[in-house]
Order: C-alpha cells, then structure tokens, then sequence
C-alpha cells in the first residue's frame, strides 16, 4: 500500500502541471482581459467628467491624469496598464513564474481586491466548508438507510412512493428550492423564522460560545436544505442498487440456510460488501458539493463562499485568483482521490491496490 501511496503522489504533480496549463493556455484567447478592463473603466470614467461629474475616486490606476478624454487612452497609460499585471513579459515567462510561485505555495495576490489570494481562499473556506460537509453528510445520513429500506421492501407500496418523493426533490433546481424557502420562511410573505443572509448574527462574536453555535446552525438551516434537496436521489439509488445486487449473491443465500436471522444477514454480511462504492466515494462526493453546487445558493443567501470567489474572478479576469483557486480545488481532489482509494481499504481490507499490475 506504501508503494501505491507513493506513486499517487507522484501522480499528482504531473496532473496539476496538466490543469493548470491547459486553462492557462485558453485564458490566453478569451476576450477582456484585465488591461482592456481597466481601458473600459477609464473610458467611462472619462465619460463621467465630460458630462460634469467630479470622477473623484473611480480610478484606481496612478497615471489615469494622462487620459486624453474620448480620443482614446495614452500609449503609455497602456504600457503602464501592463506593466502593473505582469502582461508586458511573454505568455511562457508568465506561466513560469507562475509554476515557481506554486511550487512556494505563493498563489500570488489579486489584480483586483488589494490581497493575497491567500488570504481570500482563508476568508471564504470557511463558507464553502460549512455548506459542502452538512449536504454531503445530510445526504448521507437520509440516502444510506432510506436506500436499504427501499432494498429490503423492493416492489412494495414504501418504495414507490419513496422513489417518487426523491425523484420530485431531484428535478427541483437547488436555487429555485432556495427561493420558495426565503419566501416561506425567512419574512418573503409567511413567516420569517430564519435569517436571510450570512452565517453569524452581527455582533455574535461576543456572545457565549453555546449562543454562536446556535446561531451558526440557525443560519445554516435554509441553505443547507437547499442544498441537498436535489442530492437524496443519486445516493438513495446507489444504495438501494448496491444492497440488491448483494442479496442475490450466493453468500446471502448461503448465511440464510445456515438459520442466520435477516439482520445478522444484512448488516453483518451484505453490508460491508453493498457500502464499499457508497463510503469511499464520500470524499469525492463532498468536493463535488463543496465546488460545484453552491454557487447560486452563496448568491441568494448572500454567502461569501468559495463560489462566489470564483465566479467574480472569472467575471474580472482577476488571473491570480482564478489560478490560485483553481490550483487549491485541483489539489484538494486529487488528494481526495487518494482518500477514497484508502477508505476502500478500510471498508474492505481485501483489497490491496499495491497489487496490481
């Protein structure tokens, strides 16, 4: 297993090289770059003047006095423009500095927003962390027993109506589900028993540490259950296909002949074997949730999560926060990756990855 460990590792470095260069090298055709950014923002900043406003404050770039107005912007200005983003090197030089800084974990600091991308990451995880693991722990609280309920009455009454009432929650988009909750719930027309944005009351900090708590879950409750309303379906299935195909073996017919009761059966025969696929795909299943679902639910309950930081990135063209975090995301699931293989040990120690070929 060392020796399995240690080539997954290995592994890992020439995949981040991979990610990362491919989306470098398409960053490199899209449109709007930070600089044509910046040339837009005077532009308009020009406009406001010659209409009479002040424009005190709306620029941030040292040498915007050498606007020429609406004949266009100053060579020098431009030159400057990228010089200050580091776009006055060529694309290859860039990549490379780039690669040393991560090598360092120096993700760089952002065009934009005046920090170091790691201080960003560190503001919103927290957020993204908080939604990511109760979805991903909800659902497989509700999905792991309701699927083996469903296994063990197949074809009744129960698995039917059950199959329907998760297929409803599935074809329910998340931040529609999201909207129906602020209108119920947190004062759109009923009633307004929770909060509306955020995780924290403000001034909770100093409250007792039994009073924050509550106060973190009380604000977790509405986009929580957002979030995993559409998630029962896959898992319950998964389960439920899992611990069928399990009790059609010949080792549960086996146990059951010998006079082993139902339960011993299930839970000490199938059950091992069924939750293999379920139990070590948690970790991809929580990066999946943590970095791909919550985007919309972060904007509606006005969370600043890791999605949010992506999106506004992206929209930006902030470079070091696009690549900083997309460094971090590519890193945590490959490690997760390498935690699932381990959890698959753990749940059958049968397996020994060290001996393939």
């Amino acid at each position: 297993m060392g020796a399995y460990l240690l080539r997954r590792l290995l592994l890992i470095i020439p995949t981040l090289f991979g990610i990362i260069a491919i989306n470098f090298v398409v960053v490199q055709f899209a449109p709007g770059g930070p600089v044509e950014q910046e040339i837009a923002q005077l532009k308009g900043h020009a406009g406001s003047m010659g209409l009479g406003g002040s424009g005190a404050g709306e620029v941030s770039m040292p040498s915007a006095s050498l606007y020429r107005g609406a004949q266009g912007v100053d060579p020098h200005v431009i030159a400057e423009m990228r010089h200050m983003f580091g776009f006055d090197k060529p694309p290859l030089t860039r990549f490379w500095l780039m690669l040393k800084g991560y090598l360092t974990l120096n993700l760089g600091r952002s065009f934009f927003l005046g920090q170091s991308v790691w201080s960003l990451i560190i503001q919103r995880v927290p957020v993204s962390v908080s939604l990511g693991l109760w979805s991903t722990l909800l659902i497989y609280m509700v999905s792991i027993p309701l699927g083996i309920a469903k296994a063990t009455r197949d074809g009744t009454r129960f698995d039917l109506v059950s199959s329907l009432v998760v297929l409803i929650g599935y074809a329910i988009p998340g931040f529609l589900f999201a909207i129906m909750l602020i209108v119920l719930f947190a004062g759109g027309t009923f009633v307004q028993w929770f909060p509306l944005r955020g995780l924290t009351t403000i001034g909770s900090a100093s409250w007792p540490w039994p009073d924050r708590v509550l106060d973190y879950l009380w604000h977790m409750v509405l986009p929580t259950t957002a979030m995993v309303v559409g998630g029962f379906a896959s898992l319950t299935m998964l389960t439920k296909n899992c611990f069928l195909e399990e009790i059609g073996k010949q080792y549960v017919l086996t146990a059951r002949a010998k006079g082993a009761s139902n339960q011993r059966v299930l839970y000490g025969h199938v059950f091992r074997n069924a939750m293999l696929l379920i139990v070590a795909g948690f970790p991809a299943a929580f990066i999946s949730i943590l970095f791909t679902s919550a985007l919309l639910i972060e904007i509606i309950f006005s969370l600043n999560g890791m999605g949010q930081l992506g999106y506004q990135a992206a929209l930006q063209r902030d470079y070091p926060v696009m690549f900083g975090t997309l460094y971090v995301f590519s890193l945590l699931g490959l490690i997760m990756q390498i935690v699932g293989d381990i959890l698959y040990t753990v749940v059958d120690p049968r397996i020994d990855f060290s001996a393939r070929r």
